[in-house]
C-alpha cells in the first residue's frame, strides 16, 4: 500500500469507486484496508446469493490483475 506505482493508485481509487454502490446497498457489509505491519491488505464482509454473483463482482473490479482475491463461505450468528 505505501509503495504503489502512479498508476496502481489510479486503479486503486476505481476499485474504491467501484465497490462504493455495494457498499451503499447493503451487499458489501464491511469494506476496508486491514493495517498489519507485516503486509497491507483489504478485507470485505460481502452478502450474495451466489458464489458465481460473488465472482462477477470480483472479475468486474478494477483492481482484478494486480489485487489477489480469497473467498470463504461464512455463516453469520445473529439475533
Amino acid at each position: 500500500m505505501k509503495d504503489m506505482t502512479e498508476d496502481e493508485r489510479k486503479i486503486m481509487q476505481k476499485h474504491v469507486a467501484y465497490w462504493a454502490p455495494f457498499v451503499e446497498d447493503g451487499t458489501v457489509i464491511v469494506l476496508g484496508p486491514v493495517m498489519d505491519p507485516a503486509s497491507g491488505y483489504d478485507i470485505a464482509i460481502v452478502r450474495v446469493e451466489t458464489e458465481d454473483r460473488l465472482l462477477e463482482l470480483i472479475k468486474n473490479d478494477p483492481a482484478n490483475g494486480i489485487n489477489q482475491y480469497e473467498w470463504h463461505p461464512m455463516r453469520a450468528v445473529t439475533k
